[in-house]
């Protein structure tokens, strides 16, 4: 949040909120509904957030491959940037791939990372 705060602070950004459904590994059997249903409640809290923050913004759930879903996305809107929140070096499977330059390369959209300091589940 403190990224999207210091960007609409110089200027009227609009931000869409991309999760994907992605499993999470940590609690055992998941099925793909488990991982939309997931995806949804992030998605709903991360829009609260940025309302309670006075920041519009819109959303979706968007395939598990965060790649993927980024592409989807892009093929229907055009962003100036990217912002790619993980969870801390060691515990995220995106960094492990090495997501942040996967979709500047891929896409050829400037991604800005950011670490997220809390998990929610």
């Amino acid at each position: 949040m403190a990224e999207v705060l210091a960007r609409q602070a110089h200027a009227p950004y609009e931000f869409h909120i991309l999760v994907p459904a992605s499993h999470h590994y940590t609690h055992g059997q998941w099925t793909e509904g488990d991982a939309v249903a997931h995806a949804r409640a992030a998605l709903a809290n991360a829009l609260v957030a940025f309302g309670d923050a006075g920041v519009p913004a819109s959303g979706e759930v968007g395939d598990e491959n965060p790649v993927l879903a980024v592409g989807d996305v892009l093929r229907r809107e055009h962003f100036d940037v990217i912002i790619v929140s993980t969870l801390p070096p060691g515990a995220s499977r995106w960094l492990k791939r090495d997501l942040p330059r996967r979709l500047e390369r891929r896409y050829g959209v400037r991604v800005i990372h950011v670490v997220a300091d809390t998990v929610s589940v």
